[in-house]
């Protein structure tokens, strides 16, 4: 890179970690904006039909989503103040810990913020300063987001699967990325129903769940973006990687209730790897090392 196209890396980079602090509060906050309302849902079901005891108490309604009430420390309630929330340099400035109350911040939250602001950066260096860097940069957020929502609660929500798969088929057809639009269709096409396929295949067998429709619709847009030729890579490296790890937590004794591990994690990390290095460098790569 030239002088110049490393500071517009460092500047993306730095938008990065920004993004990355922002990545936090949806990670944090989006599962449970869902569970609020789908307890309202119900709530109002069971009003309508009759089914509550009359005079019985509504669900608390009061507002909350991505903006407000402000953050604030769960242990005390001491609200986070701009100058703390400033990304990765407010955490090495408190220590680690909340200035109300000493109560240990999660190490998790700057490593989100690095994670986001090397992706963006990686982004930035790559394509430079193009509409084809923006697509990516969005790309890697979300993933970043579905990966650690997944991993805590097992839920990829529709608010970010659905449009990271319209933005990649949007892209496609502007030619921000490439793939062709008829490449990007056939691997949104390709990736949901063969991952649908598996699902009820695995149900009818075992009368098991083995997945979440989340994962369908994340793999549909991985397809999106990648084209249809890259789903077989990017299944590949999600399986190996997912059988790895779930195979270590349980050696640790690490696995939860139920002993399953997410899958969409995996899908995320496979989609920022071929991003990075290419489907069919990485699929190359995984056959030498098996010797195929």
């Amino acid at each position: 890179m030239t002088g110049s196209s490393q500071w517009d890396a460092a500047l993306v980079g730095i938008l990065g970690l920004l993004i990355g602090s922002f990545l936090n509060v949806v990670i944090h906050r989006l599962p449970r904006m869902m569970e609020r309302q789908w307890a309202a849902e119900c709530d109002q079901y069971a009003r309508d039909a009759g089914l509550l005891p009359e005079g019985a108490a509504p669900v608390p309604t009061e507002t909350f989503n991505l903006w407000a009430p402000r953050s604030r420390c769960p242990s005390c309630g001491h609200e986070v103040r701009w100058y703390e929330n400033i990304p990765v340099l407010s955490y090495i400035g408190l220590r680690g810990r909340c200035s109300g109350c000493g109560t240990r911040i999660s190490a998790r939250y700057p490593l989100v913020e690095l994670l986001t602001g090397a992706l963006f950066y990686a982004c930035a260096a790559h394509w430079g300063w193009s509409a084809a860097t923006a697509a990516w940069c969005g790309f890697c957020a979300a993933l970043v987001a579905l990966a650690f929502i997944d991993w805590d609660t097992t839920l990829l929500p529709d608010d970010i699967t659905l449009p990271l798969l319209w933005a990649g088929l949007a892209a496609a057809t502007l030619r921000w990325i490439d793939v062709t639009p008829a490449d990007a269709i056939l691997g949104a096409v390709g990736g949901y129903l063969s991952l649908w396929a598996v699902y009820w295949g695995f149900k009818l067998a075992t009368g098991k769940e083995g997945m979440g429709y989340g994962d369908f619709k994340l793999f549909a847009a991985l397809g999106a973006w990648f084209g249809w030729q890259a789903l077989v890579p990017i299944i590949l490296i999600a399986s190996v990687i997912g059988a790895l790890v779930g195979i270590a937590m349980k050696l640790a004794s690490h696995l939860r209730e139920g002993k399953y591990v997410p899958f969409g994690p995996f899908l995320a990390g496979a989609g920022i790897a071929a991003m990075l290095w290419g489907p069919q460098q990485i699929m190359q790569a995984i056959l030498a090392l098996l010797g195929l």
